[in-house]
């Protein structure tokens, strides 16, 4: 599983482009020592493993130390006293929007940054789920990954390679 978050892409009054939408890719795995020899490795090896319990310690850990991080980064260049909604779905283990150490992270440095969930079934913010994800999966398609470092790998040349003009098309869907 990725945290892939991304932003609707903002041009300046004469098209250049300020900020591309792109916020960062963010996968749920772990790198560790292997415990036995095997044939493809000796023990002590580092190999990367998927996390395969997903909870609210987890995605909290992501969104402070790794999803603010990057949303402050990018935004320097942008308007930063606006406020900044991160939108999550209604899975179980997302975050409160009022989880008190996500709150005190992201108002650090003058940021207003704040949770929102998605509302149940939802079909006008489905945009996001049919249009983003799946053209990064078909870009990822291309690629025939055997390994979870070749999974992260396909899957962060895809969020690369999506074009703005894709990510800007998907925003756009919100408005019709």
């Amino acid at each position: 599983m990725f945290l892939a978050p991304v932003a609707r892409p903002l041009f300046d009054l004469f098209g250049n482009v300020l900020f591309d939408g792109k916020i960062g890719t963010f996968p749920f795995i772990v790198t560790e020592p292997a415990k036995k020899n095997s044939k493809n490795r000796e023990a002590g090896t580092l190999v990367t493993k998927p996390i395969l319990s997903i909870t609210q310690d987890v995605i909290r850990s992501c969104l402070i130390e790794k999803v603010l991080p990057a949303i402050k980064g990018k935004w320097l260049g942008c308007n930063r006293t606006s406020t900044i909604y991160i939108q999550q779905d209604n899975a179980r283990p997302r975050i409160d929007p009022l989880d008190a150490k996500f709150l005190e992270a992201a108002q650090r440095d003058g940021f207003d940054i704040q949770l929102t969930c998605q509302p149940p079934n939802s079909p006008n913010l489905n945009a996001l789920e049919l249009g983003y994800f799946r053209a990064i999966q078909s870009l990822q398609y291309r690629e025939a990954p055997r390994t979870i470092d070749e999974l992260v790998e396909a899957a962060n040349k895809s969020f690369e390679e999506l074009s703005l003009n894709a990510l800007s098309r998907v925003f756009l869907t919100f408005h019709c």
